[in-house]
């Protein structure tokens, strides 16, 4: 036997029948990522606890045995997704160990999906206000892993805001317990944070306590068919200034993304009679219902007077407001109904997202002229997801753009890099973009973390090749 072979008898020995998996039948669900991407992988072991999970670190470590953490597996850069490693899976680390919601925390268990923390919190009359498509499958653990952002960016910060303390199995399998609820806490260096949008490359996480804020008394939603993309930028200090800090969402869709959508997803109804080119979903939260809506009609009326808008429909009931949100949360799985693309997660300063999207639509133009642009995401804070598909007919294919990708990628990837933002807003690293980041990291901050990886793990038995080669 090898050694891979010795560990995973090991492990089986030490979980017992039905904590882990080894039929290619039962494997195949976590070797294949959301975009249809695949691996492979021998072995997927299933822990329920914490101490668990440190004796199988424990043990890859002593044996020189790769692992590749995986929650709920709805990352899009590759990062969970095994190349022969062995896969250690949180979802079994299920539990809610704990809310308190006089202190506006909850502790969760890194398996923990989105939706259960955020129905935990609203049982106890508190919010978490993270907010993503892929909330009813991503786990608690996988979020802090990518430093996940969503819809309310905005108002609530990313995933790393949202976070008091952190339990971390480390690469020698020791468990460090940072799980603190503290607000203030200055007691030199804030480990928590080196383990949030680290990707598990430094450690795994398997609890974290949680922030909790007060429930918005009232949400209103409305929906708004700009004159033009520039409206965009101009209406979110409007919005801003009349509603103080009540802007919550404030996402953006292209023409395309909304057709699609109308096409490929059920319920889907179109909000105008004639599709504008961009569309905005905005949101508002209000601690009291009274003039709630007023506040948006105040809103959308001065973006009136100063030909921001179109048309504008304010939601009537929660039912509307979810049939609009229906649209914007469903851009990415409509088109991936038609042909591959190349996909960006790009982002500049928010003021800047017009010129962004513009400059990636010419930078790709000019490598695959005829091609068709999916934009959507978060306008508010700059994050815009960007897809390029081949034409209707003729002019550019698939095969072409696939072929193109990595040229195409790249230059999109400068076009943000020039308006001073960044390649990778909310999913990662991963192992999809490793080797492109130097590229737009100095040397010195490669060599940082570098050094950080190879200070918590020397062996590299983690996640090994995502977001950097140590």
């Amino acid at each position: 036997m090898n050694h891979a072979s010795d560990f995973i008898e090991q492990l089986k020995a030490m979980l017992g029948q039905g904590s882990y998996l080894d039929a290619p039948f039962d494997l195949e669900p976590f070797t294949r990522d959301w975009r249809g991407r695949t691996g492979a992988t021998p072995f997927v072991a299933l822990p329920r606890t914490t101490e668990q999970v440190a004796m199988i670190v424990r043990l890859a470590n002593d044996a020189n045995v790769p692992l590749v953490t995986q929650g709920g597996h709805t990352g899009l850069v590759m990062g969970a997704l095994p190349q022969q490693e062995i896969i250690l899976s949180t979802r079994r680390l299920d539990k809610i160990r704990k809310i308190n919601a006089a202190s506006d925390f909850v502790v969760a268990e890194a398996g923990v999906v989105l939706t259960r923390v955020q129905n935990a919190a609203q049982e106890s009359d508190r919010l978490f206000p993270l907010s993503l498509a892929a909330e009813a499958s991503a786990t608690i653990g996988g979020l802090i892993s990518t430093n996940a952002g969503g819809i309310a960016v905005l108002r609530y910060g990313m995933m790393r805001d949202l976070v008091f303390g952190l339990e971390v199995v480390l690469p020698d399998g020791r468990i460090w317990n940072g799980l603190r609820t503290l607000r203030k806490d200055n007691t030199g260096y804030d480990l928590k944070q080196l383990f949030m949008g680290a990707e598990g490359t430094l450690g795994v996480i398997t609890a974290a306590a949680l922030k909790l804020f007060p429930r918005p008394a009232a949400r209103v939603t409305a929906i708004c068919a700009l004159t033009d993309l520039d409206a965009v930028v101009k209406l979110l200090p409007i919005a801003k200034a009349i509603s103080g800090d009540a802007v919550t969402g404030f996402e953006l869709i292209g023409r395309l993304g909304l057709e699609l959508v109308l096409e490929h997803i059920p319920n889907a109804r179109a909000p105008f009679r004639a599709l504008p080119e961009w569309t905005l979903l905005m949101e508002m939260s209000f601690g009291r219902e009274d003039g709630a809506v007023a506040t948006m009609e105040a809103v959308l009326a001065a973006a009136m007077e100063q030909d921001l808008l179109q048309d504008a429909i304010i939601a009537q009931s929660d039912a509307q407001a979810s049939a609009f949100w229906h649209l914007r949360e469903n851009v990415s799985a409509a088109e991936k109904k038609i042909a591959r693309g190349v996909h960006h997660d790009i982002s500049a300063p928010a003021g800047a997202v017009p010129e962004l999207i513009r400059r990636a639509e010419q930078a790709a133009t000019q490598l695959a002229p005829g091609a068709r642009f999916v934009a959507f995401g978060h306008a508010g804070d700059g994050n815009i997801h960007f897809t390029v598909k081949p034409s209707v007919s003729g002019g550019v294919t698939e095969a072409d753009l696939l072929a193109k990708h990595d040229e195409i990628q790249r230059s999109v990837h400068m076009a943000a890099m020039s308006l001073g933002g960044s390649i990778s807003a909310e999913h990662g690293i991963g192992a999809l973009k490793r080797d492109e980041l130097p590229n737009y990291k100095s040397p010195l901050e490669m060599e940082m973390m570098q050094k950080l990886k190879r200070a918590f793990d020397p062996k590299g038995t983690l996640n090994p090749g995502r977001i950097v080669n140590a």
